[in-house]
């Protein structure tokens, strides 16, 4: 019998005993190739008893450079076969120490021992080695019978990587509809970023059904849940119809996002206002006082012929009996048009809170500069009477029906007033509250216009695609 060994297998165990193992009847011989790789080394026969194999250095063997197919004649017994070739990328080093006897298993009985008179082989030259590793496990001994092939080992597949996933594109708003061009100013072009504030900073809110009655707990519920869509704050003008008690059962029930700033009527004498009074304390006791963000003291009534003087003693009033009530954190302020403001009423608000439209002007050029014309003009309130406070819109808005003027009321100027409002608000760091959530039809005996602020309908059904809202 005669077992071939591959150069590059026989070079691992040249450091061994294995070379000394004394050979019988057969000679050595080398069978050349082109590349070192290729040589063979084919010995007469090895004694296995005299192989010390805690010697044999495992890790140095090159696998994947054995000529398998030509290891072995078809005649020859005993065959090393590697458990599974293990490719690169798979495998783990292993340990560079000797490999205990115990892990090789000794040849099989049945197999002929080989004879021990012939001259021991040359060792095979190691500069013909390549220095390359591939760890495996330790190979197994197994005795093929006399019908069985010799097996031919596979490698295994390398796995393929699987590509990384390319990132989903962020959504792109593209509006419903699109409102029809005002002919007085050039087209905007396309919202190119969405707003930083969300849709609308405050929303003024007057709950009153068409016919002037007052809506129920559930009406109010289902509206503000529509509102808390496209703003965080409301202002309401007074107590009345419980609507402030409504508005916050409603918010606190609903978990709605939503800040109230109330307001207390005063337009109708004394005993009105301290009827609101009154029932602003005990509804915002009743409920999270946290929600009530402010209340304003009137609206515009100055504009109306009241005082200076009475409108300061009314905010006073207000403030020392909120403060007797525990509910001095919240803010106490007037609301007047920008006009009529003066320094002495800013000195005794929180808050100077202005109204200011520009539908009313005389002359019209663009939305545009309409927009432009309220932000100068709180500018200047800021500038000349606020005296440091903080300065906000009480209402500014565009009407869609109706006549005021040159200015042109449509609902296409109204949605382009409002688009271009919310972001220069926001550009010059202004708060404010867009006048108004729905159109007021209970206003019985006015004018068109003055019922056709809302931006929603009187049925509280959206007049336009709020998503308009979200860019500047």
């Amino acid at each position: 019998m005669r077992v071939c060994i591959s150069s590059l297998a026989l070079a691992s165990l040249a450091s061994t005993q294995l070379v000394s193992a004394a050979p019988v009847a057969g000679s050595a011989k080398l069978i050349g190739r082109d590349d070192a790789a290729g040589i063979q080394y084919v010995p007469g026969s090895v004694d296995w008893d005299k192989v010390d194999w805690s010697q044999v250095n495992w890790s140095a063997v090159s696998w994947d450079a054995v000529n398998w197919q030509s290891v072995f004649s078809s005649d020859q017994p005993p065959i090393y076969t590697p458990e599974a070739p293990v490719s690169s990328a798979q495998s783990q080093p292993l340990s560079a120490a000797p490999v205990p006897p115990s892990a090789v298993p000794a040849p099989p009985s049945a197999v002929p021992q080989p004879s021990k008179t012939a001259p021991a082989p040359a060792p095979v030259p190691t500069s013909a080695v390549p220095t390359s590793v591939v760890p495996v496990p330790a190979p197994t001994l197994v005795v093929p019978s006399p019908s069985t092939p010799t097996p031919t080992p596979t490698p295994s597949p390398k796995p393929q990587p699987s590509p990384s996933p390319k990132p989903s594109p962020e959504p792109v708003y593209t509006p419903e509809s699109t409102p029809e061009p005002v002919t007085s100013s050039p087209a905007a072009p396309e919202p190119e970023k969405p707003a930083s504030s969300g849709s609308l900073w405050g929303l003024t809110y007057s709950p009153y059904n068409t016919d002037g009655s007052c809506p129920d707990l559930a009406t109010v519920t289902s509206q503000l849940q529509k509102v808390a869509g496209v703003t965080g704050n409301i202002r309401l003008y007074s107590t009345d119809c419980s609507q402030l008690r409504n508005a916050l059962q409603a918010i606190s029930s609903s978990n709605l996002n939503l800040g109230i700033h109330a307001g207390l009527w005063i337009s109708d004498g004394e005993s009105r206002m301290q009827s609101d009074l009154d029932e602003f304390i005990a509804a915002t006791k009743q409920y999270d006082s946290s929600l009530v963000k402010g209340v304003s003291v009137g609206n515009e009534d100055l504009s109306k012929g009241m005082s200076e003087s009475t409108l300061i003693g009314h905010i006073n009033q207000v403030r020392a009996r909120l403060q007797s009530e525990g509910l001095g954190h919240i803010p106490v302020y007037a609301t007047e048009q920008d006009a009529h403001f003066t320094k002495a009423i800013a000195a005794v608000c929180d808050v100077v809170q202005v109204n200011i439209y520009s539908i009313f002007d005389s002359i019209y050029t663009s939305v545009d500069s309409s927009v432009k014309s309220v932000i100068q003009r709180a500018d200047n309130i800021k500038n000349n009477v606020a005296g440091g406070k903080p300065v906000r819109f009480g209402e500014t808005g565009w009407s869609s029906a109706g006549s005021t003027g040159p200015s042109p009321l449509s609902l296409a100027s109204e949605i382009a007033y409002v688009q271009k409002f919310k972001c220069a608000a926001a550009a010059a760091g202004y708060d404010y509250f867009y006048f108004e959530a729905k159109d007021a039809l209970w206003k019985k005996g006015q004018a068109l216009s003055e019922q056709s602020f809302g931006i929603f309908g009187h049925d509280f059904v959206q007049k336009f695609d709020f998503g308009l809202l979200n860019f500047c």
